[in-house]
Order: C-alpha cells, then sequence, then structure tokens
C-alpha cells in the first residue's frame, strides 16, 4: 500500500523546480519581442499577403478591382496561409545533462530546459500547437499545455544518456530536439530518420558546458559521469585532451551530417553564453532562417 505522506512528499519535491522553470522561461520569451508569424504563403488566412497578376483560371471574384484599375493588368489579392502547425519537444533529462563545470553556471539541464519552454511560450503565442514527442503530451495549444509542459520538463531521468523519444511522430510537423547528444549516436540517426521519413523538419541543439570544448583537466583526475555508472581515474589527464577534443569534433561533425541529410538544422550552445542568444537562434532556426 503506497503511504499517503510519502507521496506528497515525493510529488512536492519532483514539483519544486517546475515554478521556478516557468517564471524564468516566460521572462525569456517576453525579452524576445517576436511577433506572430504566418507560413509565409498563400492560402487560407485573414491577413493581407501579397498582390499577383490573374492568371488563367481565376475567378472574377478573386480580382481586386481596385489595384487593379491602377493599370492595365487584373491583379489577384492574396492573403497568407496561417493554418496552425504541429510542433513536438524533444529535451534530454539524462543524467548526463544536469553537469555543470563550476557553480557559477547553469546545469546543461537547467539552460535546456528553459530554451525548451521558452521556445514552446514563443511557438504558442504564435498560435502553433505545441507537446512533446511520443504520447504523454499531444500537440496543443493554450496556457495549460505550457503549464503541462514545465511540469513534463521539471523531471530528471535516472539514465545516464536518453535516447531521443521518436514514437508517434506527426507527419509533416515540426520538431525541437535539445540535448548534450553524448550518448549513443545511433538513436540519434534513428530518431531523425524517422522523422525525416514522416516529413518532420526541426532544429537539433546541442547543449554544452565550456569545460566540454576546452578539457582543461591536467594531471591526476578522476572522471566520473553524472549517473555514478562510469569512473576513469588517470595520472595525466592532459595526456587525453588531444583524444578527447578529436572525438568532440568528430562527433559533431556526425551531428550535422545527420541533420543536412534529413533536412535538420545543428547548432550549439554554451551555458556560459547568454539563453536570449540561443533562444533568438532557435526562433530563427524554427522559421527557416539560421542554419550552421
Amino acid at each position: 500500500m503506497i503511504n499517503p505522506a510519502a507521496l506528497r512528499a515525493r510529488s512536492e519535491t519532483e514539483a519544486a523546480s517546475f515554478p521556478p522553470l516557468l517564471a524564468r522561461a516566460e521572462h525569456l520569451a517576453g525579452a524576445v519581442l517576436l511577433g506572430e508569424h504566418g507560413r509565409r504563403r498563400a492560402g487560407i488566412g485573414d491577413d493581407f499577403w501579397q498582390y499577383r497578376p490573374s492568371q488563367t483560371g481565376d475567378s472574377l471574384r478573386m480580382i481586386d478591382h481596385r489595384r487593379s484599375a491602377m493599370g492595365d493588368q487584373n491583379f489577384v489579392r492574396e492573403r497568407e496561409w496561417q493554418i496552425a502547425q504541429s510542433v513536438m519537444l524533444w529535451c534530454d533529462q539524462g543524467a548526463s545533462m544536469r553537469f555543470s563545470s563550476i557553480d557559477d553556471l547553469p546545469t546543461k539541464a537547467d539552460r535546456a530546459r528553459v530554451l525548451s519552454l521558452a521556445m514552446a511560450i514563443l511557438l504558442s503565442r504564435a498560435g502553433e500547437r505545441v507537446g512533446l514527442t511520443g504520447t504523454r503530451l499531444p500537440p496543443r495549444r493554450g496556457n495549460a499545455q505550457i503549464l503541462r509542459l514545465a511540469e513534463y520538463l521539471s523531471e530528471d531521468d535516472a539514465a545516464e544518456y536518453s535516447p531521443p523519444e521518436h514514437r508517434a511522430m506527426i507527419p509533416s510537423a515540426a520538431a525541437l530536439f535539445v540535448s548534450d547528444f553524448m550518448g549513443d549516436i545511433a538513436e540519434v540517426q534513428l530518431a531523425l530518420t524517422k522523422a525525416a521519413n514522416r516529413g518532420v523538419r526541426g532544429v537539433l541543439l546541442q547543449v554544452l558546458d565550456p569545460s566540454e570544448e576546452s578539457f582543461p583537466f591536467t594531471g591526476r583526475t578522476i572522471f566520473e559521469s553524472m549517473g555514478g555508472g562510469l569512473r576513469h581515474e588517470t595520472l595525466k589527464a592532459n595526456d587525453l585532451r588531444d583524444r578527447y577534443l578529436e572525438r568532440l569534433a568528430e562527433r559533431k561533425e556526425q551531428l550535422r551530417h545527420l541533420c543536412a541529410l534529413t533536412g535538420w538544422h545543428y547548432g550549439v550552445h554554451h551555458t556560459d553564453k547568454s539563453a536570449q542568444a540561443g533562444l533568438l537562434w532557435l526562433y530563427q532556426s524554427m522559421a527557416g532562417g539560421a542554419r550552421t
């Protein structure tokens, strides 16, 4: 039988990080003043997009007589297509993400969660449906959905490295994957291949601590994974530096190549950089602007 007191204590512990995460994500999203965006092509909608010369097959009702009266050619007034899109998020909550090299820096998990939720807030304000990959939280609109996202993103995964969730990919949707991508590359390849096969395009953001880029370790050093499952001791850590940096560069190139093959955007964000800069890059990439 479940002890109610223990269940409540555990639930309160799990939920403790949820309100601060939401507050910080709201603040970050508010600092990035990005207005509502449409689909930027002709279709069903209320907003004017462009005039174009009339073509064979256009009905007389489509002609804008005021614009056409300005010259000798008939013009059609087109509206912008504003069908809401489904956007699926996957934010790595594995143990490796709970690393921070110094106390003054956020953990990779903290930065990944704030960026993911702030991006969800911006997308929701733009009229998109946002949810999680998999079946746990299908894409929806509204503040209630943002609250549910904040709650789920506040949870931790006991696994050292969490693989990207690739179930229940919605055809022709958009996606955002945020992780350090230090785990099995085959899992990432499987997820992006499945996504591409269903017409899903998106953004893959690799979040790294600055020490993971520079490898500043020398002398006797004990390396231990955040989950405690991996441990390595060396007397000459500096001898490992070149091999480590080579492996890191190889992993980045694998991710970049995989994104290029599947039509995704790839980017790297470091936790010593501003979260606002990371969010701006994410927004531009989701809109199809930025590409590494």
